[in-house]
């Protein structure tokens, strides 16, 4: 975590699956609190491009997540999307926090989608980052997992250029930020996790909360058209943007423009309510 801002720190909270960690910064910020959810295999590290720009304004909690490389310690697989909304429901109560932000990337974004879906109670909005569960997980997105695997393995200088070619921000980012992944690999034991089913048609019109969807153009998981049809057409207050020349990776990426579009639309959201 050497590249987050300081001051931040760490709490665990019980939940009926096990010891969930969560670091937080923000203590100042007076907007509704925002909680972070990273992809598969990811880490609470990887939001350091976040954490300052969101943390001026409002409290900042990412999650390790169940079944994940970090200090969450399961004790039980959320073995279905119930299971994953009501081990998430209990982290919200446990730190106390009634009205949220939620923003999920990847696997994360399936969490915060299905979270909005099955326990919405503790939500003010959703906001998923190239999410899964829009549509089946391509072959070519493993294809892709695997060629980055390999370009960690080309020399440092040419990096940069695999990094283009694959759409991966991960080959060239700074090894503070992949550190503390690596060493909670070396004692990570995935706990069989399914794999991100779909959202059906009725699923996703069931979300009454303000959602903001950002999609790269260069995704190796979604097809960006069909994404971005999909959910204008079914979540009713849905906002949804391809962002151009960006992949997977839109935190890492484009870290200026995800945090402008998120602080804008929680400042939008809030307005909205305000007039109401």
């Amino acid at each position: 975590m050497e590249l987050w801002p300081a001051p931040h720190h760490a709490l665990d909270v019980e939940t009926s699956y096990g010891t969930v960690h969560v670091h937080h910064y923000g203590e100042t910020g007076t907007g509704d609190p925002v909680v972070l959810l990273h992809g598969h295999a990811g880490h609470p590290a990887n939001w350091y491009p976040q954490i300052a720009a969101l943390g001026a304004h409002h409290p900042v909690y990412a999650i390790s997540t169940l079944d994940d490389p970090g200090r969450s310690v399961q004790r039980a697989v959320a073995a279905g999307p119930a299971e994953n909304a009501e081990w998430l429901g209990e982290v919200l109560a446990g730190l106390g926090l009634e009205r949220v932000h939620l923003v999920g990337v990847s696997y994360g974004g399936w969490l915060a989608l299905n979270q909005a879906i099955r326990q919405p109670q503790r939500l003010a909005t959703v906001t998923p980052l190239d999410p899964g569960g829009i549509e089946k997980v391509p072959a070519r997105f493993y294809l892709h997992m695997v060629a980055g695997l390999f370009g960690l393995l080309a020399p440092r200088r040419l990096r940069p250029a695999v990094a283009r070619l694959l759409a991966n921000p991960a080959l060239v980012a700074p090894p503070e930020m992949l550190k503390p992944m690596m060493l909670a690999m070396r004692t990570w034991k995935p706990a069989s996790r399914p794999a991100a089913p779909p959202f059906t048609d009725e699923e996703l019109h069931r979300i009454a909360l303000p959602v903001l969807v950002l999609i790269g153009s260069r995704s190796a998981l979604l097809r960006p058209g069909r994404v971005l049809a999909r959910v204008e057409a079914l979540i009713p207050s849905v906002r949804a943007e391809i962002v151009p020349g960006t992949g997977h990776g839109l935190t890492l990426e484009r870290p200026e423009l995800v945090n402008a579009r998120l602080l804008e639309f929680f400042a939008a959201t809030k307005e909205e309510r305000v007039v109401k």
